[in-house]
């Protein structure tokens, strides 16, 4: 393997806490144990660059897995050890149940399918997880054969174990130290190279949705739903790299484990483990009719009630499934939570809950190219990390610096809050100075995790989850950007959501041999005089048009942008053709808005077309053809459409079907054309 920054970087700033993801990789296929289990190991014996130690660390943890893990048909030579020596030592999964009518606890080991072990009291107390659901611990296993030879006898007992875990508790220090070293990029690319990932072939997208899959880890009381297709690792990171998560697989889920026992009172999952994760999630189904229920005010609140007594618990709730068909042609038939189990699927308060919907499809299938052999961080290391960063918040970095749109609602505020916390906790573990740059990163990835629950709530036919049009403003003077998924609309239609500033949807009347066509203008402004198109050659219509929205602008500045001077702005205008049609003529009244709203930076509205000439004096010519243009604007998917005055009466002739499907509105002047363009 070659070493390459990232390794250098890491190998001084943690000495002693990395592991070659490429040899967990052999253990983990020869040995019946999680990954973490076999980079505990690996972490105790070959946390270093060094070939030699690595080599000799090897031989001792291909040992220790041999002699003590339990393959299966070697179940009886193990027991048969025991009885020999007197004891054995094993790794295995180990939990406990209390038998009331001895009236005391014994312990499963199930890799020697024993469900009858003698273990202490003192070490249940000690070890509470294992009344819950277990944890991987070296056992060791004593054999008593006096007892054997009583009736009902449990000759097995545990002497002693211990915790496949970190023992040392202030590693976070460490962690947010060594951050330092790194760059931002360097530092994800890490954190992917942990969880056995290698970033190089991905792209920045396919990265931000693994990154959003370790929220749940360090941030308290998260609710996450991940739908995509079969094969991306979906449950890997909750299965094989924390022992603080636990998953659990398709099928019944009991309101006593999940929860409390009411007749023992013992915590279930969600107080014992930070990560909770149903597995196949269109198979769940709670033993009790109030499951869903309690599942329901447990997400919202992080409580549930138990007789009299409220209990608080913080684990996170991951819900994953497979779509069996693709994202397009789920939302033809239905909406993005249709895998999801009847109860849930339709019920738009459970969806209200869920703080962001990550986006399966954008995982890309794990494969041998995919999986690195650099240096990432033990497990047992980086699970404490995040364990420990369950503990703070990072919302107080967005206040005074993000202000949300008005389409937030308190719930969509919270569960953007939480997301953009957990992604920044995960690139800054500690208290460092973070970047604009990467709050506006975190921002918009939360933000649209929680608008794709927000659009399968409107699919739904909820009146109340109408507005959907995220946005966010950086800075107290800073432009509002709107922030969409991309599976709602392709960069090429006309979407629900407002364009940038200085971005404009028109059609051309067409006329002569050209026929009617959609475009898009777009223009950025910045310091200097004048309009510049970037077209080449520039299209000679388009070039009149311009011109005059150009003069028009100057001459009624006052009306358009207020105290702002055109003449000391450059503008750079970009023409988008979208159908045969390329000459762009009689597009002035759209050049003009997109002029205005580049200067004051207002976006225009979503959905909406403007067409219109308007010439050098300022008023605004006839168009021959508004019929037709409403037609096209219904067919490229428009929900609006300006235009001049002058046109209402040549619209009688639009069809019923038609006009029902378009808001047709009207312009008398180039002032009242822009007060209806933007977004109020």
């Amino acid at each position: 393997m070659e070493l390459d920054d990232i390794d250098r970087k890491a190998a001084t700033a943690l000495d002693g806490y990395l592991v070659r993801k490429d040899l967990v990789r052999t253990f983990s296929r020869q040995f019946p144990v999680p990954t973490y289990v076999v980079e505990f190991l690996l972490g105790r014996y070959c946390a270093s660059t060094d070939q030699e130690e690595i080599n000799e660390g090897l031989e001792i943890v291909q040992r220790q897995l041999k002699s003590r893990t339990v393959k299966a048909g070697e179940e009886e030579l193990f027991k048969a050890r025991a009885r020999e020596n007197g004891e054995v030592k094993i790794i295995d999964l180990i939990t406990a149940r209390l038998d009331t009518k001895t009236d005391s606890y014994i312990a499963s080991l199930p890799s020697l399918r024993l469900n009858d072990v003698r273990i202490s009291p003192s070490l249940v107390n000690e070890h509470e997880r294992m009344l819950t659901g277990g944890f991987y611990a070296e056992v060791t296993l004593n054999y008593d054969a006096a007892i054997a030879q009583e009736s009902n006898g449990r000759p097995f007992g545990v002497e002693a174990l211990r915790e496949i875990q970190l023992s040392k508790r202030d590693v976070l220090d460490t962690l947010a130290e060594a951050r330092k070293e790194f760059t931002t990029q360097e530092w994800k690319e890490l954190l992917l190279r942990s969880t056995g990932i290698e970033a190089s072939g991905l792209s920045e997208r396919q990265q931000d949705a693994i990154l959003l899959r370790m929220v749940p880890f360090v941030e308290r009381n998260y609710n996450l739903v991940e739908l995509g297709p079969r094969g991306t690792g979906k449950s890997h990171l909750f299965q094989q790299v924390s022992p603080y998560a636990h998953l659990i697989s398709g099928g019944k889920a009991t309101v006593a484990k999940m929860f409390v026992n009411n007749a023992s009172g013992q915590r279930g999952l969600v107080c014992q483990y930070d990560v909770v994760c149903f597995d196949e999630v269109s198979g769940i189904s709670f033993d009790q009719k109030d499951g869903v229920n309690i599942m329901k005010g447990y997400m919202e609140s992080g409580e549930f009630s138990r007789g009299k007594e409220n209990i608080r618990a913080d684990g996170s709730i991951v819900l994953v499934g497979n779509f069996d068909v693709d994202v397009e042609h789920q939302q033809r038939i239905g909406h993005l939570f249709g895998p999801m189990p009847p109860e849930m699927k339709d019920d738009t308060a459970f969806m209200d809950r869920i703080h962001a919907f990550l986006p399966g499809w954008d995982v890309p299938k794990i494969s041998k190219e995919l999986l690195t052999d650099h240096f990432g961080l033990v497990s047992d290391f980086l699970s404490e990390c995040w364990s420990q960063l369950r503990n703070q918040s990072r919302v107080s970095l967005i206040q005074n610096r993000v202000f949300f749109g008005g389409a937030l609602s308190g719930r969509d505020t919270n569960a953007v809050n939480k997301t953009v916390s957990g992604l920044l906790k995960l690139l800054y573990p500690g208290d460092d100075e973070v970047s604009d740059e990467d709050i506006e990163w975190a921002v918009r990835i939360a933000m649209e995790a929680r608008r794709r629950v927000k659009e399968q709530q409107k699919r739904i036919g909820a009146a109340e989850f109408r507005n959907t049009h995220f946005s966010y403003v950086m800075g107290a003077d800073g432009v509002e950007k709107f922030v969409s998924t991309p599976e709602l609309q392709s960069e090429n239609s006309i979407g629900d959501d407002p364009l940038e500033p200085g971005q404009v949807w028109t059609v051309s009347p067409g006329g002569g041999e050209e026929h009617p066509g959609l475009y898009r203008i777009e223009v950025n402004e910045g310091p200097g005089s004048g309009v510049k198109v970037l077209n080449k050659p520039v299209p000679p219509a388009f070039k009149e048009s311009i011109g005059y929205a150009e003069q028009n602008l100057y001459a009624r500045s006052a009306q358009l942008v207020g105290d702002k001077d055109p003449r000391h702005h450059e503008f750079t205008v970009q023409l988008r053709a979208f159908d045969a049609s390329k000459s762009g003529a009689k597009l002035g009244m759209a050049s003009l808005v997109a002029l205005s709203t580049a200067l004051l930076k207002k976006s225009v509205r979503g959905g909406l077309i403007i067409v219109g000439e308007i010439n050098l004096g300022g008023s605004v010519e006839p168009i021959h053809n508004p019929v037709t243009i409403a037609e096209i604007a219904v067919e490229k998917g428009a929900t609006a459409l300006l235009m001049p005055v002058a046109c209402r009466r040549q619209l009688f002739d639009l069809s019923d079907d038609m006009a029902t499907k378009i808001d047709i509105q009207f312009y008398s002047d180039a002032r009242d054309a822009l007060l209806k363009a933007v977004v109020e």
